[in-house]
């Protein structure tokens, strides 16, 4: 990686899952590299989703360094999802045609109930002693996945986080890390940022931020996919032993079964 920009500039990790993304600087200058980062990047950078992508260069041994523009800024805070920014941004991300026509060239297929449904299976047949709890949530998932499909698919970032959302110091908003985007429906998006963020009665004036009406059916979308990904969440929790964490969300999916279904 260092050979690439020359021996002036100083590497330091710059953090992730992936352990690929580096901080590049050179007196004031700094860039953000990324090693084997998606095609996507591309599209999204042009549509000013992410900071501006600069350059891409090839390695000799195959790999893809990418180097994007620097952003001096912060991580949203929590009550800050709330704005009305935010909700124009992801309306403008699920309702790009170049960011789903991208995503489908790279052979990205559509995330369905049953795929969810079935990564969830196989997730909870890897832990020896399944909670009740655990058993009724995929139970009732299944029993309500039929009515839950939707024809619209559009690009899903699949982790809207509000550490995952970077306001610049010029108040440019920017969602990044987008390694897990998945075609799927916009409930899956829309029921995590709402439910972990937006207190139900304001729910309809941000969705109209957004360009959506909240209506019964996509309240229902909403509940069966927050559910899922809650199950999916204490899942890897329990397999971690993070036992703490797995209680947290434990409680989260009680509350959710418990709570009257949309579905009824």
């Amino acid at each position: 990686m260092e050979h690439v920009l020359g021996k002036e500039w100083r590497l330091y990790p710059a953090g992730g899952a992936t352990g690929e993304a580096y901080i590049a600087q050179h007196e004031e200058q700094r860039l953000f590299l990324k090693r084997n980062s998606s095609p996507f990047l591309a599209v999204l950078s042009a549509e000013g989703i992410v900071p501006k992508l600069l350059w891409t260069k090839r390695l000799e041994n195959g790999d893809v360094i990418s180097a994007q523009q620097w952003l001096d800024g912060r991580e949203l805070k929590s009550v800050e999802m709330k704005n009305s920014d935010v909700a124009r941004l992801l309306g403008k991300i699920h309702s790009s045609n170049e960011l789903l026509e991208m995503l489908k060239r790279l052979g990205k297929m559509p995330l369905t109930p049953e795929l969810i449904i079935a990564d969830l299976q196989k997730e909870s047949g890897r832990i020896q002693h399944r909670s009740q709890l655990v058993k009724e949530a995929i139970a009732r998932l299944m029993e309500d996945k039929s009515q839950i499909q939707s024809e619209e698919k559009v690009v899903c970032h699949c982790d809207v986080n509000h550490n995952n959302w970077m306001l610049s110091k010029d108040s440019q908003l920017f969602l990044i890390d987008w390694d897990g985007a998945m075609v799927a429906d916009p409930a899956l998006d829309l029921g995590m940022l709402l439910y972990s963020y937006i207190p139900r009665e304001e729910w309809e004036e941000w969705l109209a931020d957004y360009n959506m009406t909240l209506s019964p059916d996509l309240e229902k979308r909403m509940h069966w996919y927050v559910t899922a990904q809650t199950v999916f969440m204490h899942l890897q929790h329990v397999t971690k032993g993070d036992t703490e964490k797995a209680a947290e969300t434990e409680l989260s999916l009680c509350s959710l079964l418990s709570q009257h279904s949309p579905m009824l």
